[in-house]
């Protein structure tokens, strides 16, 4: 990438990372997206800087990316990449007008979060066998924290040992923007993760995070993934099998049980109620379908 390209793209990352305080993975979403675009400026117009940029541009970028069978979502998170570094920008006074701003992101129908039954976590945790191994102990720990907490994946691979308070039963966990919560812990749970903390001291590492591998190295994204969608098809015929669906399920089956819709928020570490309302939906699901079986005139 040539010098005009890279330092106001340099400039951006630094204020996610330093003063917005996103997390690694979401400024790497940011640079992938705008790196792209760059790129694909660079392959068409050479030379250009960024007081060239304009909407044609990015009008075009848009389209050759559309043709490459790219789904709406991704569409619009570039849309929204591009967005926030012109409108980076123009608050420093670097460019006049932002190219972006009369583009409009594609609309996506909303779709229920995808979670796994109860039934089918309790045979998950309870009935599957695991690996007598540090590998297999890692992998239902790691099955049982997601379900128990609703804890991001970022946060899991992260968690300190020294934010499990085992006197109060309870975690800390630094979310997104730097926000800490802090969620409570079953006796199931507090028990499995004192009989793992007993034989991860005996393994040298130098990390201080609760989960780390055989070779005391912390667990990666692709292998959290990795183990969390095996399982998950052992039980469940769900087509999505993510961590983010455990986060679902954890958040789903409270609010099947009564929990209160701003509790769940909180144990969510969401910043607003919008984004846990979508649980609600859920809810009434099962309460449509509890009718049909149980009503006489359904």
């Amino acid at each position: 990438m040539s010098e005009h390209y890279h330092i106001p793209l340099q400039q951006f990352i630094d204020y996610l990372r330093f003063e917005k305080r996103y997390s690694a993975h979401t400024i790497l979403a940011y640079q992938t997206d705008l790196e792209q675009f760059f790129a694909y400026l660079k392959s068409q117009y050479d030379g250009i800087n960024i007081l060239e940029i304009n909407t044609p541009m990015i009008k075009s970028w848009l389209a050759e990316i559309k043709g490459d069978d790219i789904s709406s979502r991704s569409i619009k998170r570039k849309i929204s990449s591009l967005k926030s570094f012109f409108k980076f920008h123009l608050k420093l006074g670097h460019i006049k007008v932002s190219p972006v701003a009369t583009i409009i992101a594609p609309k996506i129908s909303k779709r229920l979060p995808s979670f796994v039954e109860e039934r089918d976590m309790n045979t998950l945790l309870n009935t599957l066998d695991f690996e007598d191994s540090w590998e297999g102990k890692t992998e239902r720990l790691v099955l049982l924290t997601f379900y128990h907490t609703g804890i991001r994946l970022s946060e899991l691979i992260n968690l300190p040992i020294q934010q499990i308070d085992f006197h109060y039963n309870q975690i800390k966990v630094l979310g997104k923007g730097n926000k800490e919560r802090i969620i409570p812990i079953t006796s199931e749970l507090v028990q499995s993760l004192q009989e793992y903390m007993s034989e991860r001291i005996m393994i040298p590492s130098e990390f201080n995070t609760l989960f780390v591998t055989e070779k005391g190295k912390t667990l990666s994204r692709s292998r959290v993934y990795k183990l969390v969608k095996l399982n998950i098809g052992k039980v469940s015929t769900i087509h999505k099998k993510s961590p983010h669906v455990l986060r679902h399920t954890f958040a789903t089956h409270l609010m099947n049980n009564g929990a209160e819709l701003n509790a769940v928020k909180e144990l969510l570490g969401h910043s607003s109620l919008a984004a846990t309302q979508v649980y609600t939906h859920n809810s009434i699901e099962k309460l449509k379908d509890a009718y049909k079986k149980a009503h006489p005139k359904a």
